[in-house]
């Protein structure tokens, strides 16, 4: 099962699905529920990118090096490498036997895999808890409490969290241990295996788990709607005024009171009264109620990469034609 797969069919299944959007972890714009799966598509696939640019970098040849002046036996190094589907040969013996550059290049791969995997887990933790609701957790991999009857603990995601810290550990180790050493061999070089071993088997194990948290994922788009509430329209209300002629400066000023004064009279922006929104700029008018508009807004965001119905299509083919290549 591969998670970019999944990525993108929950992304398909809810591409224009609204739901509020967090920067600092406090709401601050409408997105969908599409663009939220395809943000963590493309870590993924510059992950994927650099364990195929790994691969190539690494393709050298070491082999007639020998301990480190090179072997005295006749044999042809360019030959072999063809024969053995190397891209190149090493050109120093002395770096050869010593380089280790494949390794930490792997291990920081498999820790930047273990980052994504862990912001991803962080967010679905948030979003299946009470508090917020936007998604359930199939039972298949969460677990029961040793004492509290009602709980339903993501469990696995919290242990694929704690897994990017191990994977972090490991390229740190190797690093450390590669930082002291002379030129040539040293025995020290054979821990470069035990890392190398542990992320590739951690990974092995995480990703499927991943895989399955998302394709069996319960959306709650009702919940998700409810949650936008109307202040995330502060943005469009600043774009408004812009559109009157109001450099966004002084528009994002003018938002700014307006917030305030709706707190202060226990209301929030949409059922503030045209007259009082006029007391803070006279460039309010009968259209703006049109602002708050979550389908609107979204469409509003007509570019290359933002949540208009049109351009997360064409994300989503993006998306599908580079896990295709």
């Amino acid at each position: 099962m591969n998670l970019q797969s999944e990525l993108i069919k929950s992304a398909t299944d809810n591409l224009n699905t609204p739901m509020p959007g967090y920067t600092h972890l406090q709401p601050a714009q409408p997105i969908t529920w599409g663009l939220w799966s395809l943000s963590h598509f493309w870590p993924l696939q510059r992950d994927v990118q650099r364990l195929i640019q790994v691969q190539e970098r690494t393709s050298s040849l070491p082999l007639g090096s020998a301990a480190l002046a090179g072997t005295s036996f006749a044999i042809d190094r360019v030959e072999l490498a063809a024969e053995l589907e190397f891209n190149s040969i090493s050109e120093n013996s002395l770096d050869a036997v010593s380089d280790r550059d494949f390794a930490a290049e792997f291990l920081f791969s498999t820790a930047m895999i273990g980052i994504h995997l862990s912001r991803l887990s962080e967010q679905l933790i948030l979003f299946s808890s009470s508090e917020f609701g936007f998604v359930s957790l199939d039972d298949g991999y969460t677990t029961g409490s040793s004492l509290l009857p009602q709980k339903k603990n993501p469990d696995t995601l919290e242990l694929t969290r704690g897994k990017s810290g191990r994977l972090v550990g490991n390229l740190t180790g190797l690093l450390i241990t590669l930082k002291g050493l002379p030129s040539a061999y040293d025995k020290d070089l054979q821990e470069d295996k035990e890392y190398l071993f542990d992320s590739a088997d951690t990974l092995n194990l995480a990703l499927p788990v991943m895989a399955g948290v998302i394709s069996t994922l319960n959306i709650n788009a009702d919940k998700m709607l409810d949650s936008i509430l109307p202040t995330l329209s502060a943005t469009d209300m600043a774009d408004y005024l812009v559109g009157k002629g109001v450099p966004f400066r002084e528009a994002h000023g003018l938002v700014g009171k307006l917030v305030l004064l709706a707190e202060q009279h226990g209301k929030d922006l949409t059922t503030l009264s045209l007259d009082k929104m006029k007391t803070i700029s006279q460039h309010f008018t009968e259209d703006v109620m049109e602002v708050f508009n979550v389908e609107a807004a979204l469409e509003r965001r007509a570019v290359i990469g933002g949540t208009s119905s049109e351009y997360l299509h064409k994300q989503l083919q993006a998306a599908n034609k580079a896990l295709k290549n």
